[in-house]
């Protein structure tokens, strides 16, 4: 038995580190997914290993069943209808496993991955053998939630062969999950992402399982439903970021300067509401689409100017700015800033030709450049390699 699962990865369209000063903030998935393949060995094959191939990395891992049953023999698995949190002690056994795997120095920020994959899988399908192959549209660690897609693409394709869900295995092609389905398989995509980054909002998970949008304010999710089709032109400007730094120097500068910064968040609080209104409005023709792209536009560059305000602009994001700006295309950064991603809205009547001399522009730069449709399908599955 072979099955697929993908996942969607995320952007923040408003709000990001006001939320986490009671703003509100609007999410997004893209089209750009994490996938993951679970095969499952014949009879006739002997095997007795969980393998985890992370293709766009070039590592491979093999740990024996027996030797998964004596390191974790405190888990009480499988028991996929309960989501369960690792344990301190839990995770000390999983950090031996990852260990004895010879991870190389360049990329011990993927062990946590590595957690994560031998927590849900043994959590989820117990100690059975298989070989789980993991790859992925989205850069790691660019602000466009790959994390939260691969625990949800991985819970997604484990569920998906317990008894925990009711899937038709014998359908053809991508297939979604009931959801009641969704919900369980949401909040174990949550306990992966606990064991990769600590406290997680649940936003990334949240957006890469159902999909579409939602709004995020004070702890409370609600989910948003829009048929627009929003294009946008995500640019990496491959500069690593400090998140908790971030977040902390927005903290330290809202100590020291109360008022205003409570006036900017605010602000920030306004713009997302207002985003969300227009985009769940109806647009009958493409006049009316012009001006909500127009107002979304608009809202984006307020956006992005209260976030220079709190001090999480860059260098290599100005640049980004400076450069779609000469074009008249709007554009704010996403997710901790500090680097990482750029969004720019592409108008629906925006020429192919401009939309490639911005690209090529960008690119010149030395960034990296990816078009993606935001507001999607959210996690999906298939049986038997049909795609």
């Amino acid at each position: 038995m072979e099955v697929k699962a993908r996942a969607p990865g995320k952007i923040i369209l408003s709000g990001e580190h006001a939320v986490v000063h009671g703003s509100t903030a609007v999410a997004a998935s893209i089209d750009l997914f994490t996938h993951v393949c679970l095969r499952f060995p014949s009879q006739t094959e002997n095997v007795d290993a969980l393998k985890l191939h992370l293709k766009d990395v070039g590592l491979e891992f093999s740990w024996s069943i027996e030797r998964l049953k004596e390191a974790l023999s405190q888990v009480c698995c499988p028991f996929s209808s309960v989501p369960s949190s690792c344990t301190t002690e839990s995770l000390k056994s999983l950090s031996s496993l990852v260990d004895e795997q010879s991870f190389p120095e360049a990329k011990i920020g993927i062990a946590s991955g590595a957690y994560a994959f031998l927590w849900l899988y043994t959590s989820i399908l117990g100690f059975k053998p298989a070989t789980v192959v993991v790859t992925s549209d989205l850069p790691l660690g660019a602000g466009l939630g790959s994390s939260a897609a691969f625990c949800v693409a991985l819970s997604a394709a484990f569920l998906s062969l317990s008894n925990s869900v009711s899937l038709d295995v014998s359908q053809k092609g991508w297939l979604t999950y009931k959801e009641s389905e969704l919900e369980l398989l949401n909040k174990w995509a949550f306990e992966g992402e606990k064991i990769i980054h600590g406290k997680p909002s649940g936003i990334d998970n949240t957006v890469s399982t159902y999909g579409n949008m939602i709004q995020f304010k004070s702890g409370s999710l609600t989910r948003i439903k829009t048929t627009m089709p929003l294009k946008m032109l995500i640019t990496n400007t491959k500069v690593g970021r400090n998140t908790k730094a971030l977040v902390a120097g927005v903290s330290e500068r809202t100590l020291r300067h109360p008022d205003p910064m409570t006036s900017v968040f605010n602000a920030v609080d306004s713009i997302s509401k207002e985003l969300s209104t227009v985009i769940q409005s109806p647009a009958s023709d493409n006049i009316s689409l012009t001006e909500k792209e127009e107002k979304l536009g608009e809202l984006m560059e307020m956006n992005q100017g209260l976030l220079q305000c709190m001090g999480v602009s860059h260098a290599s994001i100005e640049t980004v700015l400076r450069t779609t700006l000469k074009y008249k295309l709007a554009s704010k950064l996403t997710g901790a800033g500090g680097g990482g991603c750029v969004l720019t809205l592409l108008p629906t009547l925006l020429s192919a030709t401009v939309v490639a001399k911005v690209v090529k522009e960008l690119e010149s730069s030395g960034f990296q450049c990816f078009t993606a449709t935001i507001g999607g399908e959210g996690v999906q599955i298939c049986f038997d390699g049909s795609s």
